[in-house]
């Protein structure tokens, strides 16, 4: 019955593909699914799940390493910046022990960070990527008149983003995996003229460790069946974020320690320079920007979901994966937890 349903629906999306696209086009689509998927477990069912339009979380969901390497990083730099302050000097972050390696197998073709800018409260480095016109960006800031709760609660919130962001066209939760937490936002924003608009299709995962005091956001591109690529925008099909915030003392509390890296492709017909320059100006403006609608939340007492008390409860591995899509208009909860605000 399941497979039947699943066939008709097949049917359905070529017919609809079959209108969109030309006989070239939908080979060269299917092409790149079957090279993508060939070889992996499961092959068979993933391919029917993507001609049947469903989204194979077991693939794509943000695994508990990822968080980790993330929150690693972030002990190393807190690390590596109190030893440089103890003894009064500033340089730039070492590669941490696992890149050094994976650059000794690859002939040592992996570039070193090149400090960009340089503030009391704000570092910003870059480094280019191996065989790509593109920089991977980081971060390394302070902030001490917000909360890390609040800080990290507005960038999660979807709903308030629309109003302090003017870049936003469209954002939105496309599909949410019951097993990790991970969504998958639709996300469309303004570039600059005379640049059409970019959309991102992404599955991100956060995780709060109240035992260790620390917050972790990772955001990658992904592809979903729902979110056809559409000739209004350019889709941005490479895209990696991760966000890791360390509070001074709670997440209660004014005061924290964040490190943001960073890196997209958006596909732009400008020189490196010129990407790398709107980039670099324009990251630390999205930061104040993000910096300023969290002070606002705060200190007009904006309503703001608070998701750290409202984190899906984790389940065993033999739970089932992705809430269905229809289900995302009960939008009063994100998991069994109730929702507070901050």
């Amino acid at each position: 019955f399941v497979t039947g349903l699943r066939v008709r629906r097949a049917q359905q999306i070529a017919q609809l593909y079959g209108r969109l696209y030309s006989e070239s086009s939908r080979r060269v689509l299917l092409g790149r699914l079957w090279r993508r998927l060939r070889g992996r477990p499961g092959h068979a069912s993933a391919v029917m799940a993507a001609l049947a339009g469903v989204f194979v979380w077991d693939e794509e969901r943000i695994q508990e390493e990822e968080l980790q390497r993330s929150i690693d990083e972030m002990k190393r730099l807190e690390e590596m910046s109190h030893m440089f302050q103890r003894s009064g000097v500033e340089r730039h972050p070492p590669e941490p022990k696992s890149q050094r390696e994976g650059n000794e197998d690859l002939g040592g073709k992996e570039q070193p960070w090149e400090m960009v800018m340089d503030k009391k409260h704000f570092k910003l480095w870059r480094r280019p990527i191996t065989g790509t016109h593109l920089y991977q960006y980081r971060v390394f800031g302070t902030y001490t008149d917000v909360t890390p709760r609040q800080f990290f609660n507005v960038q999660l919130d979807t709903e308030y983003r629309k109003k302090w962001d003017a870049l936003v066209i469209k954002l939105e939760v496309i599909e949410r995996d019951v097993v990790s937490g991970s969504e998958v936002l639709h996300w469309v924003t303004h570039f600059p003229y005379p640049m059409y608009s970019r959309d991102y299709v992404y599955v991100r995962r956060y995780s709060v460790d109240q035992e260790n005091n620390v917050m972790v956001l990772v955001s990658r591109a992904v592809e979903h069946p729902s979110v056809p690529e559409s000739p209004e925008f350019v889709r941005v099909r490479s895209y990696e974020s991760q966000m890791v915030i360390r509070p001074h003392k709670s997440f209660d509390e004014n005061g924290f320690d964040y490190l943001l890296t960073y890196s997209d492709n958006p596909q732009t017909v400008f020189p490196r320079y010129c990407v790398s320059w709107m980039v670099s100006s324009g990251m630390p403006d999205f930061l104040e920007k993000l910096h300023m609608a969290t002070l606002k939340a705060k200190n007009m007492e904006i309503k703001v979901k608070d998701y750290i008390s409202s984190k899906p409860l984790e389940t065993g591995s033999e739970a089932k994966a992705a809430t269905p899509s229809s289900e995302r208009k009960n939008e009063g909860s994100c998991g069994p937890a109730r929702i507070e605000y901050a």
